[in-house]
C-alpha cells in the first residue's frame, strides 16, 4: 500500500475531507483539497516533515503512513497492520500459539487472500511430504503466480491477438460456405 493510499485510509477513518486536512497541514484554503488529492493519488510524495505532521494529526506513528521497510521488525509490524486494514489479516491464538488468520467479513478481499494462501499451504505441504524439492518450492514462490497449479490465475490474450483470431475464424467461415 502506497503512502497516498495510507493517507486516504487514515483521512477516511478520521472522517475528514481533503480540504480540511490540507488546511490543517497549512495549505491555502483554495488549494488544500487539490494538494491532498495529489498526495493521495501518488502524483506527489510528501516530504518527511509533512509525513510527520500528518502522523501527528492522525495520532499515529509516521511508520504507519510510509511504505514499510519489511527488513526491520517495526516495518514488518506496520506491513502486517496495513494487511489487517486492507486484506482482513488478523491475529489470534490457537492452542496457545499466536497465529495470523483472515477475517471472513472482508468479502472479496478475504476470498482472494484465502485462495492465494491455500495455494501456498498446498505447496508447503507438498514440500514437507517430499513430493517436490526445495528448488521446486522456491521456483513456485519466487515466480508466483506463474507456477500456481490451482489454476485460479489466467493469462488473457492481448486485444490484437484476440482480434486476429476472430478475423481468421471469420475468414475460415467465409471460405467454408
Amino acid at each position: 500500500m502506497s503512502i497516498g493510499e495510507r493517507i486516504r485510509f487514515f483521512r477516511n477513518k478520521n472522517g475528514v475531507t481533503q480540504k480540511y486536512l490540507g488546511q490543517v497541514m497549512g495549505f491555502p484554503e483554495r488549494s488544500a483539497d487539490v494538494r491532498m488529492a495529489q498526495y493521495e493519488t501518488g502524483s506527489r510524495t510528501p516530504k518527511a516533515e509533512l509525513t510527520n505532521l500528518l502522523a501527528g494529526f492522525f495520532d499515529i506513528s509516521p511508520s504507519a503512513l510510509t511504505v514499510p521497510d519489511i527488513d526491520t521488525d517495526i516495518g514488518l509490524m506496520h506491513t502486517l497492520f496495513a494487511l489487517e486494514d486492507i486484506r482482513g489479516l488478523t491475529i489470534g491464538e490457537i492452542d496457545g500459539e499466536v497465529c495470523l488468520r483472515l477475517d471472513r467479513s472482508k468479502g472479496t478481499a478475504y476470498h482472494a487472500m484465502f485462495e492465494m494462501l491455500t495455494a501456498w499451504a498446498e505447496q508447503k505441504r507438498r514440500l514437507k511430504a517430499g513430493e517436490i524439492t526445495g528448488e521446486d518450492y522456491d521456483r513456485w514462490r519466487y515466480n508466483y503466480p506463474k507456477y500456481d497449479t490451482t489454476q485460479r490465475w489466467a493469462k488473457v490474450p492481448s486485444q490484437e491477438l484476440s482480434d486476429a483470431l476472430v478475423d481468421a475464424l471469420r475468414d475460415k467461415l467465409d471460405t467454408d460456405e
